[in-house]
């Protein structure tokens, strides 16, 4: 099993970028046919002329009737063996930013190319119905002197964008979003900081075979209006496996919500996809401490599993660090949302003034139309250090997508907190799991599970509930259930687990209320 494409360090660069950066573009103003038979030369893709809404579907299309190919880089020598300090000595200038003094909400900043970013991605700004080109530049960025001399003026791409926007202060523009490296991207809410990165799409994950990792080869980013709130680009994926026409139509807020359209044209069929993939980092929590040796009683990006499947019910998996690979699949039809949440939002139960953990956003996502039958996917992955992103979330579509067929989709994405609450509903509000024999080894675990209500009950305490917990394999004993004033309205649920000779038990907890009330179901996986 190769699990080499999560093991970039995240304090560096964006998450797993590195690994898995992005190819260069192929030009829509040649046949596509032709192309294949150019010997890999690159041409462009981002180029001037006539832009509309179907404009990067059409290019996709083309893609995807030839076989990929991957360019070589077009990086000058001077670039090519980039150390990591010299390639962060490379800083963009802030007064050549795209509409730096047009008076527009939005700023668009580029990265340069280098270290591991050696193929060129193509951007285009689109303004009244025309595409034009945006070409590199040396006068775009600041060289330290760490960076070796002599780098030529020739447009050898981008490695990735940028904007940036006044989410937090009128007067300040923040750095709302980055695109880099494969299909990654990420942003952030109001007040608050980078964690959790989505992809375009994934592909084959955890797989013995190795993952397949498309790309966003080039973008096409419009012109916003000086009145409004929103910025819209447009990206072209592509991969082995499949092409794509992805469109991004971002909000910055709290939460900053992304909605995304996208149209995939696959070259091969794709029996193991994931839609709407999120990418994040667990490494320990109240649940999962066992040989942790750090001074923080908590380090992750992300710490539960958020599910509202197509009946409505409400599930939250807390994550683990697993011993090995761990593959959970939530099957379900007409999925209303899921995603990895960042629910623990108080300083003291991180204690690192440097990481904010508390301050790293949620991400939610919310199909739009019915997307059938399939499985939200989560995959837990060892860690051994907060650098590696180790966690993975997506929708599996039960149905292979064909090769040779086009599969459109839509999702909105929301960078922020917890979606969905319910006023006098109930959520996990904690999952704590230690020894439950005092005295020597104890095999036997207890798991306490607090509730509470996320949101004011409307003068209607809730009553008291029913506890049933179930589980897989083992035995269950002492549940207990007690109120927990310390939440306010909120329950506390323990109970003891004696796993026997078992390695692995599926575990559920449903609070039943009297008067009906909404309570979110807990599941989780144990392992020895």
């Amino acid at each position: 099993m190769t699990v080499t494409p999560y093991m970039i360090s995240r304090r560096r660069l964006l998450a797993s970028a590195g690994a898995f950066v992005a190819v260069a573009a192929i030009g829509n103003l040649y046949p596509v046919e032709a192309m294949a038979q150019a010997n890999n030369v690159a041409a462009s893709l981002a180029t001037d002329g006539p832009f509309t809404r179907s404009t990067v579907a059409e290019i996709a299309r083309r893609l995807s009737r030839v076989p990929f190919a991957a360019p070589t880089s077009r990086l000058p020598e001077v670039l090519e063996n980039l150390t990591y300090d010299q390639y962060r000595d490379i800083r963009f200038k802030s007064a050549a930013s795209v509409w730096a003094d047009d008076g527009l909400p939005f700023k668009l900043q580029l990265f340069h190319p280098g270290f591991y970013f050696k193929e060129p991605i193509e951007v285009a700004i689109v303004k009244d119905g025309q595409a034009s080109h945006l070409p590199y530049s040396t006068n775009m960025f600041d060289f330290g002197p760490l960076v070796p001399k002599g780098i030529p003026d020739t447009d050898i791409g981008f490695a990735g964008i940028r904007v940036h926007g006044p989410i937090n202060k009128p007067e300040y523009f923040d750095e709302i979003l980055v695109f880099q490296g494969a299909s990654y991207f990420r942003a952030v809410g109001r007040g608050q900081i980078y964690g959790i990165s989505a992809r375009g799409l994934a592909i084959k994950t955890a797989e013995p075979e190795g993952e397949e990792f498309p790309i966003f080869r080039a973008f096409w980013v419009e012109t916003p209006i000086k009145e409004g709130d929103t910025i819209v680009l447009h990206a072209l994926l592509d991969s082995p496996s499949a092409a794509g026409a992805y469109r991004f139509t971002i909000r910055p807020g709290y939460p900053t919500t992304m909605d995304v359209e996208a149209t995939l044209f696959p070259r091969a069929d794709l029996t193991k996809v994931g839609l709407a993939p999120g990418t994040s980092m667990y490494f320990f929590g109240s649940n999962d401490r066992i040989g942790i040796d750090d001074f923080r009683p908590e380090v992750h990006d992300s710490d539960g599993l958020l599910m509202v499947n197509g009946r409505g019910e409400r599930l939250w998996r807390p994550l683990s660090n697993p011993s090995t690979l761990q593959i959970s699949a939530f099957v379900d039809a007409g999925p209303r949302g899921f995603g990895l949440m960042q629910r623990n939002r108080v300083f003291d139960n991180y204690e690192d003034l440097e990481a904010s953990y508390e301050a790293r956003p949620s991400l939610w996502v919310e199909p739009v139309g019915d997307w059938g039958q399939g499985a939200v996917t989560l995959v837990e992955i060892p860690t051994n250090s907060e650098v590696h992103d180790n966690i993975v979330c997506y929708w599996q579509p039960k149905d292979t997508i064909a090769a040779g067929t086009e599969y459109a989709f839509a999702y909105r994405l929301s960078w922020g907190g917890d979606p969905q609450y319910v006023a006098g509903g109930m959520v996990v509000a904690g999952t704590r799991i230690g020894r439950a024999i005092l005295d020597g080894d104890s095999p036997p675990r207890r798991i306490v599970i607090d509730f509470a209500p996320p949101l004011p009950l409307d003068g209607k305490p809730a009553p008291e509930p029913k506890a049933t917990v179930t589980a897989s394999k083992g035995k269950i004993s002492h549940v207990g259930l007690i109120p927990n004033p310390k939440l306010g309205e909120g329950w506390r649920v323990n109970f003891q687990l004696d796993p026997e000779d078992a390695t692995l038990v599926e575990l559920r907890v449903v609070l039943d209320f009297p008067d009906e009330r909404p309570a979110e179901t807990w599941v989780y996986r144990w392992t020895a």
